[in-house]
């Protein structure tokens, strides 16, 4: 078994704290992880006492920072999603949405706005997809009348 040299005591190799040597006495630094080990702070508590408090609890506020949001208008919803689906409604459903929108105050009016624009686009091509159609069927059927064989 060896032992450690004779000037150093610690077997571990750490060094014992030396003053320091521009004649500042060291302070004990407090634990950062112990509440009650700063200074000011009230004692540690006993077996079966409460701690203390170290802040102070905030007041309560009964007043909301912001107004809650306005309830989102089911039609509006409804013609949002009717403009993929089937065109026609979704127009149906923007009007109506629109017109409860402006007596109750709810929400939702781009929602309606966007299902009657786009309500209007898909609507407005299925028809001309439609005439265009009819056009080409039109013309098959004449060619294939007038042809001699």
């Amino acid at each position: 078994m060896t032992y450690p040299p004779a000037g150093n005591p610690d077997p571990y190799g750490q060094q014992p704290q030396q003053p320091d040597p521009y004649g500042q006495p060291q302070q004990p630094q407090p634990d950062p992880y112990n509440p009650y080990a700063a200074p000011g702070s009230p004692a540690a508590p006993q077996y079966g006492q409460q701690p203390q408090q170290p802040y102070a609890a905030q007041p309560y506020s009964a007043q909301p920072y912001a107004a809650p949001p306005a309830a989102t208008n089911t039609m509006a919803i409804l013609s949002l999603v009717f403009a993929f689906v089937f065109a026609p409604l979704a127009i149906v459903f923007g009007h109506m949405a629109k017109k409860q929108i402006k007596q109750s105050g709810e929400g939702g009016d781009g929602l309606a706005t966007a299902g009657l624009v786009m309500g209007y686009i898909f609507t407005g091509l299925g028809v001309l997809l439609c005439c265009i159609y009819g056009i080409i069927f039109v013309v098959a059927i004449n060619e294939a009348g007038s042809s001699t064989y």
